[in-house]
């Protein structure tokens, strides 16, 4: 052990959405934090994510000062085009439901724009810094243990922590076994999901599906688009060529009928297997599971950083509650709150997925049905806007 800190009231573990919009929270409340990054600032700043915004994100950012970029460099989007073997139809959801639109901002400028905020305020940040373990958390004083990347190990203390590492990483590797309950779900369906130097085709998300499998539009920047194809499980990255997915993208998509695709080069590929994991309950004495930690969703429905922002308010504004005011109320509430969101934002990942992917043939007409009452429903479609921007 090299060296042991006794200087934080909370320790944060993760510098993704949740981590640092709780780690500017906590400032702004006069709580001392440290955040723990295990990855570099240069690939934090850089690693491409979602980029759909939902109302309420926006809300919370407005509301705690944190929307700078993106009030400068957001865009307001509410349209969605289905394309399937019957046509083509869109969905103006910015006018139904709520009248709620999205805002496309690119998740790795939300995170330089927090980690900016975070540093200016004085926020302490660790990069490079591994959290090995998570301890201590049913009493009073939980510890960190941590590793550099120069191999130096450190153990810190604080109050709380707030795991917000993701599913594999230290808040929840350091569950004892048993604790709590684990539901997980695997939808047997797997993306190739791909970033491409390319203008957007569509104004719109577009989702096609095709019998050979799905594929989706989602702009991310006048000049950058991510897309997503349906793959076999188990699939290469590699297995296709530009060319070859700039075919079947073409091909899934309906460009012969509707238009062809804008190309460019391919700047990134991953495999996605849609799969639900949800943990319940979200705290451990004095340990919080905030974003994936707590709760991994399909990206079907753009809803993991928005959940993340959400638990990272309601996390902040409980801590304040505690340490400020002597309430323990909010933190005694907090697993609860969030895991109502979270199941909700579950339970429309898993329509979107049945709305999207139809094999074996039993599902496929339940796709088909889903769909025509999509198109043909205004209840129904207020619904989907509801869900589809809401968290």
């Amino acid at each position: 052990m090299r060296s042991e800190r006794e200087s934080t009231d909370v320790v944060i573990l993760g510098a993704g959405p949740a981590g640092l919009v709780l780690g500017n929270l906590l400032l702004r409340s006069g709580i001392d934090c440290v955040v723990l990054e295990r990855a570099g600032e240069e690939h934090i700043r850089n690693r491409a994510r979602a980029g759909f915004l939902a109302a309420h994100t926006v809300r919370v950012l407005r509301r705690h000062g944190l929307d700078e970029g993106l009030r400068k460099r957001g865009r307001e989007h509410g349209t969605c085009e289905f394309r399937t073997e019957d046509g083509r139809f869109r969905l103006d959801y910015r006018r139904l439901g709520r009248g709620e639109p999205h805002t496309v901002y690119p998740q790795h400028e939300l995170v330089a724009d927090l980690l900016v905020s975070y540093v200016g305020a004085g926020g302490r940040i660790r990069f490079d810094t591994e959290a090995v373990e998570v301890g201590g958390f049913d009493g009073d004083r939980p510890w960190v243990t941590t590793k550099a990347a120069d191999g130096g190990v450190e153990r810190w203390r604080a109050r709380y922590v707030a795991a917000c590492d993701g599913r594999h990483g230290a808040g929840r590797r350091s569950l004892p076994s048993g604790v709590g309950r684990r539901h997980r779900h695997d939808h047997k369906v797997s993306w190739l999901g791909l970033l491409a130097e390319a203008p957007p085709s569509l104004d719109a998300v577009g989702y096609a599906t095709h019998p050979r499998g799905f594929a989706g539009h989602m702009a991310r920047s006048a000049d950058v688009t991510r897309y997503y194809l349906q793959c076999t499980r188990g699939a290469s990255v590699d297995a296709w060529g530009e060319e070859q997915i700039w075919d079947e993208l073409e091909l899934r998509m309906r460009s012969a009928d509707y238009g062809p695709l804008r190309r460019g080069r391919i700047l990134q590929r991953t495999l996605v297997d849609l799969e639900s994991d949800v943990l319940d309950p979200l705290r451990y004495g004095s340990l919080f599971l905030v974003g994936d930690a707590a709760g991994l969703i399909s990206p079907t429905a753009a809803k993991g950083a928005n959940l993340a922002v959400l638990g990272a308010e309601l996390l902040g504004t409980a801590l304040s509650d505690e340490l400020h005011r002597g309430d323990p109320g909010p933190l005694a509430r907090y697993s609860a709150r969030c895991l109502a969101h979270i199941w909700r934002a579950q339970d429309f990942s898993h329509w979107m997925i049945g709305l999207l992917h139809g094999s074996p043939p039993f599902q496929e007409g339940m796709r088909r049905s889903r769909m025509r009452a999509l198109q043909t429903s205004r209840t129904q479609q207020d619904w989907f806007a509801e869900h589809y921007v809401g968290v």
